[in-house]
């Protein structure tokens, strides 16, 4: 099998030798501030690390919508930091005898990164969903039910002269309508809230509006609030 040949990524070789001149420099800037054997390494990562959890945190907020003023605030120290120490080491500023401001803030350093990156992994992503305010009313869920149709009369036979004229028959019974339990509840909550608002009993017209069902249904419903 053959095997493709490895390809070099420039970007990639520029950062890695920019990312090793800064971490140089920074370790220098270091050692030179009184931080001497493990410590004077331990800098350069710290603010790697913060400025890359910055930025990484940065996006995060944008991508969801959030603010991002703490990302940008602790984003613009690390690289203050970063940069700083690589303009120190340019030969502004002489190595052997490093002014005390500068001791002080390498000294400081570590509390500072500490608490950039303990704010920006508790800092929220998004806003938390408002609570609806008690008291509103419920959404009235419009429900399709299918209604059985009436039955076509049946037509009869005529009659003849000789033969008694039968009795008429009653007028047919409409089917019933079987009514969920669920939607007799949700009714009886409509009925309840239209009293307690108007005063008055809800009507048929108003229940089967409300409730978004045909007439036959309604009624069924009507006789089982009364």
């Amino acid at each position: 099998m053959k095997r493709s040949p490895i390809r070099v990524d420039a970007v990639l070789v520029q950062a890695v030798i920019a990312g090793a001149l800064s971490f140089a420099h920074l370790h220098d800037l270091a050692a030179a501030a009184g931080q001497t054997g493990w410590k004077a390494w331990a800098y350069p990562v710290s603010v790697d690390l913060l400025l890359v959890a910055a930025w990484h945190r940065l996006r995060t907020l944008r991508a969801a919508g959030a603010s991002a003023r703490s990302a940008w605030t602790w984003f613009t120290v690390a690289l203050a930091a970063s940069l700083g120490a690589n303009v120190a080491t340019a030969g502004l500023l002489d190595l052997g005898d490093v002014p005390d401001w500068l001791r002080i803030l390498v000294a400081g350093w570590p509390a500072l990164a500490f608490l950039g990156g303990t704010l920006l992994v508790h800092t929220p992503t998004a806003a938390e969903p408002v609570p609806e305010e008690a008291g509103g009313t419920e959404p009235v869920a419009t429900v399709e039910w299918d209604v059985l149709a009436e039955p076509e009369p049946v037509p009869t036979p005529a009659l003849t002269a000789a033969e008694p004229e039968p009795a008429p028959e009653p007028d047919p019974v409409p089917p019933a309508v079987a009514v969920p339990p669920a939607l007799v509840a949700h009714a009886r909550k409509v009925a309840d809230d239209h009293q307690s608002r108007t005063g008055s009993p809800i009507d048929t017209d108003t229940l089967r509006a409300r409730l978004g069902v045909p007439p036959v249904m309604a009624d069924a419903i009507a006789a089982q609030l009364a």
